[in-house]
């Protein structure tokens, strides 16, 4: 990661030492040092940008630095193509904007695709520090592994949660109305707070059509979803 100043100010020199920059005399330019992880030189970018934005001064940054390594794979096997960043706080962000519940749907697809989404990536994260921890060959190590592999399938859960949900979703013919409060000043519910979801909405997202799967034919209405007997005592779930 390089950086250039239009000129010698000394608070420029400043500001790109204090965020580890280092200058190059041979290529007259500042640069971090090359072992620096990603994510500390997009932080570092950020932290520097902010600094002299905040004092009057123009930054030019390369979009690319968003676009993180690929993650090593065993010889043969294919590496994942590397994404740009699609943090959650950009996409909390883009939930303000949205009227309908299907474009709802869509954002929440975003967090679980298959190739770039941010579930998949964390199960895939915990079951790399799983591995890790059973590398030290150690009893701790191997029981923390096993920790951390069950924490995996806890958000491999979690994922097929979501799924239902953007199922739901999809089918809900539902938009916001134009006199609904900004969603910033709605207060979010208790996360401790527990949550009917009804036999109903989880019919309608088994049997509709959505935007990330084709409608199917209608069912006999012998092959109905079945419904328990007693349909008052509905699940929960918490947040």
């Amino acid at each position: 990661m390089a950086a250039a100043v239009a000129d010698d100010r000394p608070f420029l020199d400043e500001v790109l030492r204090k965020h580890h920059f280092r200058h190059s005399e041979y290529l007259d330019v500042y640069l971090l040092p090359d072992d620096t992880p990603h994510n500390t030189v997009v932080r570092t970018v950020a932290s520097a940008t902010r600094e002299f934005q905040d004092a009057g001064l123009s930054v030019a940054a390369d979009p690319r630095i968003m676009v993180p390594p690929p993650v090593p794979t065993p010889d043969g096997v294919p590496a994942r193509a590397t994404q740009p960043g699609q943090s959650l706080t950009a996409l909390t962000g883009q939930l303000h904007e949205l009227r309908r519940a299907a474009d709802v749907s869509e954002v929440l697809g975003e967090i679980l695709d298959e190739r770039h989404g941010v579930v998949l990536d964390l199960e895939e994260f915990i079951d790399t520090a799983a591995a890790w921890c059973e590398r030290l060959g150690t009893p701790n190590g191997h029981e923390l592994g096993l920790h951390l592999r069950n924490i995996a399938h806890h958000v491999a859960f979690l994922g097929d949660q979501l799924v239902g949900a953007q199922l739901e979703l999809a089918v809900m013919p539902d938009a916001t109305p134009a006199n609904a409060p900004p969603l910033a000043e709605v207060p979010l519910p208790d996360r401790q707070e527990w949550l009917r979801v009804t036999h109903t909405a989880r019919a309608r997202a088994a049997v509709g059509s959505s935007p990330n799967r084709p409608a199917s034919s209608p069912k006999h209405q012998d092959e109905a979803v079945p419904r328990p007997q007693n349909a008052s005592a509905s699940p929960s779930r918490t947040r």
